[in-house]
């Protein structure tokens, strides 16, 4: 839930507030807002439970890339490069241009080793957003209509959910920078043994040992 649609919501909900009712004391602005605020925690969970199960039962897709550094000039020039699309499968194929790759069963094996390291951390991705979206919510709670209004209109709401969700994230984007190493190192060993492979091994050591730098750089500039 992005911060601009949880402000539309409150702006939304205060949209009876020059009618005679609002003037009245209506407490239903109130309910309108709790209800628009449960409806997106559904809805966020929702999303992100299809999203865990996709990555369990869908392929893995190789030519997007597995970067996590900032935009460097060697990015730029390995994203110039054209590589047809490759997938493992969850039974640990490895397809590229929908054609099903020789491999023996170590190969294999290997492969499903990586493919579930990669999944493992896109999960964690997944379980900080997660957070990140309830703290959002929560950073809008269940205050008043007027709060919420005057909140969005002076930028206090937003500043308040960025800063909560900022300490949501943070700590869990290291966690994963430290999950790195290993699957670096399960990369190479694939790459090492299966050529195929090879041009899909986007993540190298800069990636890694810049990680946890570059993640304080861009909260420090937030």
């Amino acid at each position: 839930m992005k911060t601009r649609n949880l402000l539309a919501i409150a702006l939304l909900a205060t949209a009876p507030l020059f009618t005679a009712e609002a003037a009245a004391g209506n407490t239903g602005i109130g309910s309108e807002i709790r209800q628009e605020m449960a409806n997106a925690r559904k809805e966020m969970r929702i999303e992100l439970a299809k999203a865990r199960q996709e990555l369990d039962t869908g392929n893995l897709r190789l030519d997007d890339g597995f970067q996590f550094t900032a935009h460097d000039g060697k990015k730029s020039k390995r994203a110039k490069v054209e590589l047809a699309p490759a997938e493992i499968t969850p039974q640990g194929d490895l397809l590229i241009d929908g054609k099903v790759q020789a491999i023996n069963d170590g190969q294999r094996r290997q492969l499903l080793a990586y493919r579930g390291q990669v999944i493992t951390v896109a999960k964690a991705g997944i379980d900080i957003g997660q957070r990140s979206a309830d703290a959002a919510l929560e950073a809008v709670g269940d205050g008043s209509w007027v709060g919420l209004l005057v909140g969005a209109m002076t930028g206090n709401l937003e500043r308040r959910i960025e800063r909560v969700v900022k300490q949501e994230i943070e700590p869990g984007v290291r966690s994963i920078c430290r999950q790195l190493p290993a699957v670096l190192e399960s990369q190479q060993r694939l790459s090492a043994n299966l050529p195929q492979f090879r041009p899909y091994a986007t993540l190298d050591a800069d990636d890694v040992a810049n990680c946890e730098r570059d993640i304080r750089t861009e909260f420090a500039s937030r």
